[in-house]
């Protein structure tokens, strides 16, 4: 699913990173190929791991006008993205600012408008449709837009899409490819970086314990059971995010179930499960 949109971003943490050496520190911490968004043309996202291969952030990553290297992480997380991001600086010619704050961002979905002078545009994907991020300084005013799209229409649309969010799908301590980031995330040619050595086992044995899948509710209903179960009643999983809103008469829902399990239950009732 897809739909025409904007959406803001809620006071992002926002780190720079200046200095001739920032994308070959950043490529060492983080499990994107930082040169991919050389040139400014696109934001993408990236995982930071611990040396166990365990997610800590999920950040996206935007070149900014200048040339220099922005890091993108949650509300309220600048201090400790910094914090996790330098404790390998030492002898890298890299100066880090955090820049929280300054600037606004929005979303669009779906919509390839050229932007106003005062803003500068990113591709991206970050509902896992084809979107632009719109960057401006925050004391400008948000250009005029004719829908917006919040609330319940945007969980909708971001569990419909098999979107992880963080504290639903993303937590602190999961493996990235349990939660099918692995496709967006990581890249497996640019070299070492943190918890770089247990990303790449995992891709080379292919499998995990556990993988995000799609799953479909029927229309009027709403689990208060979350535990999902094979077919011999033993629990193969567990419901993270129901959408609000009927679509297409199913209600859309993303779990995590158990390698090997093909078939899962719910109230007796078998459901429908598919990859992101």
């Amino acid at each position: 699913m897809s739909a025409p949109g904007l959406v803001y971003i809620d006071a992002p943490a926002l780190l720079e990173f200046r200095g001739p050496d920032a994308v070959r520190f950043l490529n060492g911490q983080l499990t994107q190929d930082v040169r991919r968004v050389a040139g400014g043309k696109v934001s993408l996202p990236s995982c930071v791991t611990d040396a166990r291969g365990r997610l800590q952030f999920r950040v996206w990553i935007t070149e900014s006008p200048d040339g220099h290297l922005w890091v993108e992480g949650p509300a309220g997380s600048a201090e400790a993205l910094e914090a996790r991001l330098t404790r390998y600086l030492i002898a890298d010619d890299v100066e880090v600012v955090d820049i929280t704050g300054q600037f606004q961002l929005i979303h669009l979905i779906g919509d390839d408008a050229a932007p106003p002078d005062d803003v500068f545009s990113r591709a991206s994907r970050r509902f896992n449709a084809d979107g632009a991020d719109w960057w401006f300084a925050k004391e400008i005013e948000p250009p005029p837009q004719t829908r917006h799209l919040r609330g319940d229409e945007l969980e909708a649309l971001r569990i419909a899409n098999g979107v992880p969010m963080w504290g639903r799908e993303l937590k602190e301590g999961i493996l990235p490819p349990e939660a099918g980031l692995d496709a967006t995330d990581i890249s497996y040619q640019k070299g070492c970086y943190i918890g770089q050595e247990v990303i790449s086992r995992i891709k080379s044995a292919g499998k995990v314990n556990k993988r995000l899948m799609r799953i479909e509710l029927t229309a009027g209903y709403a689990p208060a059971d979350l535990r999902l179960l094979d077919e011999n009643g033993a629990v193969a999983g567990e419901i993270t995010s129901v959408s609000p809103i009927p679509i297409n008469g199913t209600r859309p829902a993303l779990a995590y179930v158990k390698r090997g399990v093909g078939r899962v239950f719910h109230a007796d009732n078998e459901l429908r499960i598919s990859a992101l």
